[in-house]
């Protein structure tokens, strides 16, 4: 199959003839729009090797998260990152692609951090690989993890080895009465100690706060943090991974909003809740784009626009001059006839 894949690529290349990736299409909403031919990959599938006592998995990009998930589960455990799936057929490779992180993101790590090597084809066909199946320092670019949450722009993603972690012995949701300004403050200072807090949600004054770890630190820190048990708390966080949770039904366009921590409630029209202790807020406002961009850089944060709304406006926090040109480059290096998911991140390429 790969050989297929080869001659399709070469052939849209000899012939200036875009390729847009794709395998489920469960992140398809997400990105600038991107006009081609369409380019299947999701028959390339199945686990290639799965190690349990080394912590790792290799996969190949078609293969479905479910099956991945299930195959972790198995040996107790389970992708650190927590990744959303938006797609009961949702495949390895637009995990990877998308660089979408789940509610454990700032607690365990990005998807970049798990990823310990890819297996790709550049713009020319060529079969590259990068990394391994093995966590070392080295020197120079980390292009297995450049991948990630390039969105298909950079190469098509064909293998890719991810290290996994055990699950944990026990969990527990803890729920909050507390206003915004006040909840955040207090997810901060909750992040200064030495707690396994693994997820946080605050919305509409309820501050919402998941534990994991073994029986004896998860019942230590209730004792000592307090806090109404929820009882549904793993499909709490399985429904706001998921975008399931009622606050996710509205049809205005959604803002994600990158910002530190500690910054206070946003003055921005709208309604918003906040995850990953304060850094990540997300926003369903009409406001203009420009009005959300401005504010949020003002407090060093980047707003993104996830889904619905103008994508005329751009999807992605605009680039300094500086960074953008470095991003051309590096997309002419691995595409350098521009064939893959054109305009996917950058309106400019």
């Amino acid at each position: 199959m790969i050989n297929d894949l080869i001659e399709k690529i070469q052939y849209a290349a000899a012939h200036q003839r875009p390729l847009v990736i794709r395998s489920s299409g469960s992140k398809k909403f997400y990105g600038n729009a991107s006009q081609g031919d369409p380019f299947d990959i999701s028959k390339y599938s199945g686990i290639i090797d799965y190690a349990p006592s080394e912590l790792v998995i290799t996969a190949r990009a078609g293969t479905p998260l479910t099956e991945i998930e299930q195959a972790l589960n198995a040996q107790n455990q389970m992708l650190a990152f927590e990744p959303p799936h938006f797609g009961d057929n949702s495949t390895l490779g637009g995990c990877i692609a998308s660089g979408l992180s789940g509610p454990r993101r700032p607690y365990s790590g990005a998807v970049r951090d798990f990823v310990l090597g890819v297996n790709v084809l550049d713009g020319r066909g060529q079969q590259l690989n990068f990394g391994g199946q093995v966590m070392k320092n080295v020197a120079g670019y980390d292009v297995s993890r450049l991948m990630t949450g390039s969105l298909g722009t950079l190469g098509v993603l064909l293998d890719v080895s991810l290290k996994v972690l055990p699950l944990p012995a026990a969990t527990l949701s803890l729920r909050f009465e507390l206003d915004e300004k006040s909840a955040i403050e207090k997810m901060n200072k909750l992040a200064g100690q030495s707690l396994p807090i693994t997820a946080c949600c605050c919305h509409s004054g309820l501050l919402t706060l998941r534990l994991e770890g073994t029986s004896r630190a998860v019942q230590a820190t209730h004792n000592k943090i307090g806090g109404e048990v929820v009882s549904d708390g793993i499909e709490f966080w399985e429904r706001l991974r998921e975008h399931q949770a009622v606050f996710f039904q509205s049809s205005l366009p959604l803002w994600r909003l990158s910002v530190p921590s500690t910054v206070k409630p946003i003055k921005l029209a709208g309604t918003s809740l906040i995850e990953w202790g304060g850094a990540l807020r997300w926003l369903y406002s009409d406001a203009p784009a420009g009005e959300i961009r401005s504010q949020v850089a003002a407090i060093g944060g980047q707003a993104t626009l996830f889904r619905g709304g103008d994508k005329n406006v751009g999807v992605f926090h605009p680039l300094p001059p500086a960074l953008l040109a470095l991003q051309k480059r590096i997309k002419h290096t691995f595409d350098p006839h521009g064939i893959f998911n054109p305009k996917r991140m950058f309106t400019e390429f």
